[in-house]
Order: structure tokens, then C-alpha cells, then sequence
């Protein structure tokens, strides 16, 4: 009788198993999700401003369900389209992308790149995740200069270790941004600076949301930071969230809207849009977009 209990108990775990795989690997991997946030940072006169923020596409050539769902995004008349990098996941991915990203290049945009817009992923053990110091592996090199040159010749600011101005809804935007600090690419020394009074805001990028970067970017007064890289966890236990960020964000920040500790600065994480092509799974942290309301304090 023990025996034939064990056994079952045994295998409805593996049933309860394969049905959550299934789960996150064929449904919840494709329920794209637009989420809302009013981030109030503006003067008390002004206008709202509308930014449409998009993370980690890691796009592959065939998938056409997530390239029409962000080109349906378009319809959403942003002010403002930031991207923070990661978007492809293999080398003929630039006509997927533009697939998804063109009926937004007509308004104003900002971009960084990631490690996965210049190489490629390959298979790895997901629990070195888990590892703090895991050394990271490159794949395949990846068309980024393509890519770059696609967005540029759009009118999208690159800002890949590079500060400017830009103009969006009517308003002047200091906008500042880092190569990816994920794999060392990152130098905000030779960009950095405090935020100056004759902007209406400022916005700063990065790929990787390291909390020695946005101490820096906030203690400069940038007000909104922007970020993706950790895919809100990916793979989150309910009720408890994030297992890992993969980087020194703290999981309770994995993905969302925060206040940046010991600052007036916001922090937004997107938990993206894609997965590792060799994991393409999510749990309980669907792929999204967010849609920031800048409005009055």
C-alpha cells in the first residue's frame, strides 16, 4: 500500500511538473502584457509626457506573434520610446526587429544596447544564475552596427556612453546612457555630471541596472532611470518573486516601479519582452512593456 502511495504521489508531481513546464515554456512566455505606471516627477504646471519603455526583445527571426503585438504598441501615441537593449537573439534577427520596432521609429527614441545586441546567447546551466561570479560567455557575434545604424537613421538618439538633449512631447530632455555594464562596456565617468536648470527633465539608460551605476546617475539628479537585463526574475515563485537578478539589483526590485534609495530618483526595470533562446520560459512574470505617465509631484 506505501509502495503504490509513493507512486502515485510520484507521479502527479511529475504530471504537476510537466503541465508548469508546459505552462511557462507555450503560454505564458507568448502573454505579452502592457503595464501602467504615473511616475510623478514634473513640475506642478506641467503636462503629463508618455514614455513607452521596451527591454530585452531578444528577438528570433520567426517570432512574428511578439513582433506584432509591439508594433500594435504604436497606437499608444507615445511621446517617447526608450529601448534598453538586448534585442536580438541571432544573427538574422535586425528584420524581426524592425519588424516589431517600425511603426515607432516615426516618434522621438532613445537606445542602449545590451551583451546580447553584440553577441549571441549559448546553452548554459540556468542555476549559475545563482552564482555571483559566473563567467560570462559570448555566442555568436550579432549584427549590432546594423542594428545601431537602423535605429540612428530613424532619428533615435544612441546613447551608448553618450549624453545630449533631446525634445519629446514638447519638453527639453537631459538623456544620458551607458554601454552595457554587464560586460564591462559601460563608462558614465565620461559622461556624467549633474542635471542642469535649463532642462524640463532628465532621463538616464542602462542596460544592466548595477546599483554602483545608478548611485552615480542619481546622485547627478538624472530623475528617471531606466533599465531591463533581468527579466523581473524570469522565473518567480508567487508570493515570494525574483530568485535571482542576474546583477546587484536587489530581487525586490526586479522588475517595477522603485524609488532609488537615499534619492529623489525613480527607478524603472522592465522585465522585457523575451527569454534566453535555450531557456524560453517564464512563471508567474509574464514578458511586458510599461507605459510611464510622467506627471505632476
Amino acid at each position: 500500500m506505501r509502495k503504490r502511495t509513493l507512486f502515485r504521489l510520484a507521479a502527479g508531481t511529475a504530471a504537476a511538473g510537466a503541465a508548469t513546464l508546459a505552462y511557462a515554456s507555450l503560454i505564458e512566455r507568448n502573454m505579452f502584457t502592457l503595464r501602467r505606471y504615473d511616475v510623478p516627477m514634473l513640475p506642478a504646471d506641467a503636462e503629463p509626457l508618455r514614455v513607452l519603455h521596451l527591454s530585452d526583445l531578444h528577438m528570433m527571426p520567426d517570432q512574428r506573434r511578439k513582433q506584432r503585438w509591439v508594433a500594435s504598441l504604436a497606437a499608444l501615441d507615445p511621446d517617447l520610446v526608450v529601448v534598453t537593449g538586448d534585442n536580438m537573439a541571432h544573427p538574422d534577427a535586425v528584420p524581426g526587429v524592425l519588424r516589431a520596432l517600425q511603426p515607432l521609429l516615426d516618434y522621438p527614441g532613445a537606445f542602449v544596447f545590451g551583451s546580447n545586441d553584440y553577441t549571441g546567447p549559448v546553452w548554459k546551466n540556468p542555476f549559475t544564475y545563482f552564482l555571483p561570479d559566473r563567467e560570462y560567455t559570448e555566442g555568436v557575434e550579432l549584427p549590432h552596427e546594423e542594428l545601431r545604424d537602423v535605429f540612428t537613421g530613424a532619428g533615435w538618439v544612441d546613447l551608448n556612453n553618450v549624453r545630449t538633449t533631446l525634445k519629446a512631447g514638447g519638453r527639453v530632455i537631459d538623456v544620458v546612457g551607458v554601454d552595457d555594464p554587464h560586460v564591462e562596456r559601460d563608462d558614465y565617468p565620461a559622461v556624467s555630471g549633474r542635471v542642469g536648470a535649463t532642462v524640463d527633465l532628465s532621463i538616464a539608460l542602462t542596460h544592466s541596472p548595477e546599483p554602483s551605476l545608478l548611485d552615480q546617475m542619481a546622485a547627478d539628479g538624472f530623475g528617471l532611470l531606466l533599465a531591463g537585463h533581468t527579466h523581473g526574475g524570469q522565473v518567480c515563485v508567487p508570493g515570494v518573486g525574483a530568485l535571482v537578478t542576474n546583477c546587484g539589483l536587489p530581487r525586490s526590485m526586479a522588475r517595477g516601479l522603485h524609488r532609488w534609495p537615499g534619492s529623489d530618483s525613480w527607478l524603472h526595470v522592465s522585465a522585457g519582452l523575451g527569454t534566453h533562446p535555450t531557456a524560453p520560459v517564464r512563471f508567474a512574470c509574464p514578458p511586458e512593456a510599461s507605459v510611464l505617465t510622467l506627471i505632476p509631484r
